[in-house]
Parts: structure tokens; C-alpha cells; sequence
């Protein structure tokens, strides 16, 4: 869908409760876990749902709102499990004029990280369930994810731990950042999974670039293929269903370190469209 398609007619007043940086002083990202709440707005969403921002203009063509969608990053009950705040994570962006190399603030992730506590955001949504925790604690969950893409899976794991009481299928985790220190919830200033390290059923991965000052995007190929055993076999298995989210170049990471353990594009082909066919598997990218 475009952004012209969501309905935006009835948005919900928020009260940002808190906005905290998540990455460290040195990172050269900015990137911030919102939380916001709702006291006398009737609001319920899903994991794997996201939410429409609306940032004030006046902008360009007249426009007085600017809709951009993010991830919900806490389970359906909120980080605090009182069932009255959602959380988001938000990455400062910027973009460059291709013709001038003039360098614009992106509308809405700038208007999120320049809020304080207090301000009122209006949202809209929720919206969709790209992905949705399987009904049975017995599925694996096989997920890969980059940047921000990281939001949905942490409310999957927060979920699956907490209200379903454990999780007995594979839980495996595929992350991954320009560096170590910009594993977004995986780092010293917030390592909210680490949470879950003792779990039989958890195991995350991290992949980071292996030449971040060029911009290089994260080795998740390396990653994938040396863990075939941890990949593969769930691939293999019936009942796993796979996640991809976040930037457009974990899926180019994913797909070339399945065909090679596929053994070949073609024969991973037919083994996406199997999982695709019985509803086992679910992407949410974005440039």
C-alpha cells in the first residue's frame, strides 16, 4: 500500500511518557525508544501491527500532516504489561538532494526525536499484522532482521516469554547493525533481550559490517551460513515460520545465504513459495 492509501481520519491522541536514546554517544545514529501513552483514548493493538505518526507541518502542497509508520515495538499490553502505552523506535534520518547535496531533515523521525516528554503525538492505526505470533508455543520462529527492522521482533519475544509463559519451539534471532555498539536493545545502554539468554528456546546472532566507516551493510550472509544448523533445519521443518524486517538490504543478505544452502535459487525458490503458500512466511522492508 502507499502512505496515501491509510486512513487517516480518525487519529488517536498520545502523551509521549518517555524518549530515550538507545544508542551510544559514539554512534554516528541517533536512534530513540519512545514510549507513548494512552489514558482516555480506547486503543488496543497486536504484536506485529504498526502505527501511523501524523507530524505537524504546514508542508509542501498544502499539506498540514505528514504520515510516516513505524513498527510497534512493545507487546499488546505495553513494555510495563498495564495494557495503556505502546513503544516505538525511531531512527533521526536525513536525506540528500541528489542534484544540490543538500541535506534535509526527515519530517517525521526528526519531529519524534525532537519531542519531549509530555507533547502530544497523534497517531493513527493500527495497522496490519505482517507478522503475528503463531497460536501454538510449539512453532519456531526463525527471524532476521536490520536496523529498526529489530522493533516487531522485540515485541514478539517480549510476548512470547511473558504472557504465553515460555515458548517451547525454536526461537532464533538474526540481527544486525553497522557495528556492535549499534545493536539496537543487544547493546551496553539498552540490552533489553539479553533478558532472555537463559531461555532453552532463545538464541540470537548478531552480524554486524565488516567495514562500517564505508557504509557497508551487515555481514548477515556470514552469519546465516555459518549457522546453517541453526537455519536450514528450521527451514526444513514445518513448522517454523520465518520474519524478515528492516532495510531493503537484509533481504538481498537473506536470499543469497538461502540459496546457498538450498544448494541453488532455484531449489530455494520453490521452498520460499512452500512457506509463502501456507502462511509461514512474512516480510516488512523498507529503503
Amino acid at each position: 500500500m502507499r502512505l496515501s492509501d491509510y486512513d487517516t481520519n480518525n487519529p488517536h491522541e498520545m502523551t509521549l511518557q518517555s524518549t530515550e536514546i538507545i544508542t551510544p554517544a559514539d554512534s554516528e545514529a541517533e536512534v530513540r525508544h519512545l514510549v507513548l501513552r494512552f489514558d482516555d483514548t480506547p486503543f488496543s493493538y497486536a504484536e506485529g501491527q504498526s502505527i501511523g505518526v501524523l507530524a505537524p507541518g504546514p508542508y509542501e502542497f498544502g499539506n498540514t500532516q505528514h504520515l510516516r509508520l513505524y513498527s510497534i515495538a512493545s507487546p499488546s499490553l505495553g513494555d510495563d504489561y498495564r495494557g495503556n502505552t505502546l513503544s516505538i523506535c525511531v531512527r533521526r534520518c536525513f536525506s540528500i538532494d541528489d542534484i544540490s547535496g543538500e541535506r534535509y531533515p526527515g519530517r517525521a523521525s526528526n519531529y519524534l526525536c525532537d519531542a519531549t516528554p509530555g507533547d502530544t503525538i497523534l497517531i493513527t492505526g493500527p495497522y496490519g499484522v505482517q507478522f503475528q505470533v503463531p497460536a501454538s508455543n510449539e512453532a519456531n520462529l526463525l527471524m532476521v532482521g536490520v536496523g529498526t527492522g529489530i522493533a516487531p521482533f522485540r515485541a514478539f519475544v517480549k510476548s512470547i516469554y511473558k504472557r504465553h509463559g515460555g515458548w517451547k519451539g525454536k526461537v532464533r534471532l538474526f540481527y544486525g547493525a553497522k557495528s556492535g555498539v549499534e545493536m539496537l536493545y543487544m547493546n551496553q545502554l539498552r540490552n533489553d533481550l539479553a533478558l532472555y539468554y537463559d531461555q532453552a528456546s532463545f538464541k540470537a546472532f548478531e552480524a554486524i559490517s565488516p567495514r562500517p566507516h564505508y557504509d557497508e551493510s551487515p555481514d548477515l550472509h556470514r552469519v546465516i551460513v555459518e549457522n546453517a544448523h541453526e537455519t536450514w533445519e528450521m527451514m526444513e521443518d514445518p513448522n517454523t515460520y520465518v520474519f524478515l524486517a528492516g532495510l531493503l538490504a537484509a533481504d538481498k543478505h537473506f536470499e543469497r545465504a538461502m540459496e546457498q544452502l538450498a544448494g541453488g535459487s532455484d531449489a530455494w525458490q520453490d521452498k520460499k513459495a512452500s512457506l509463502i503458500a501456507s502462511g509461514r512466511y512474512s516480510e516488512l522492508l523498507y529503503d
